[in-house]
């Protein structure tokens, strides 16, 4: 079992809290053989909200996945407990927002799409569904009466 820490990185613009929302937030990441070194094409996404036994009894993963080109079977796991919001002092320094829990795969690449929230810094506002696809979003705080936004959304992946 290695873990291995998604790393966030963007700026900040009049908004904080930034976060995944709910148990079914799907982290859209590219995975990694650790046998054969195979990358699917595909992206691939776990929850928290799935939940898959492993074989043998050995408890249970986020997603079990068998490799196409050697067969192995390997195993995702977010560990609920690390998932950290990105904060407005965190803005343009990498931190991590969560850690996986990895059996014979390795993450290469996270896509961020859909189900974000952040909140207004000084505003408290509420802003739910940020899709950050194309790594940057803006919006109105109408309380504050200024933009508010996210830019250059960047990642990296360390072993924990």
């Amino acid at each position: 079992m290695v873990k291995f820490g998604l790393q966030f990185k963007a700026t900040l613009e009049n908004v904080t809290n930034v976060r995944p929302e709910g148990d079914d937030f799907r982290w859209f990441l590219k995975l990694k053989c650790g046998n054969c070194g195979e990358v699917p094409e595909k992206w691939q996404y776990v929850t928290l909200a799935d939940s898959v036994p492993l074989k043998g009894g050995r408890g249970s993963a986020s997603m079990v996945l068998k490799c196409k080109l050697c067969a192995r079977e390997n195993s995702i796991d977010i560990l609920r407990d690390t998932i950290k919001p990105y904060n407005a002092e965190d803005s343009e320094r990498f931190k991590t927002m969560v850690q996986f829990e990895c059996r014979g795969l390795e993450p290469v690449d996270f896509q961020p799409q859909a189900g974000f929230a952040a909140q207004g810094a000084e505003s408290g506002t509420q802003f739910p569904e940020i899709n950050l696809q194309e790594k940057d979003w803006t919006d109105y705080d109408e309380k504050v009466k200024e933009s508010v936004g996210i830019y250059e959304v960047t990642h990296q992946f360390i072993k924990c």
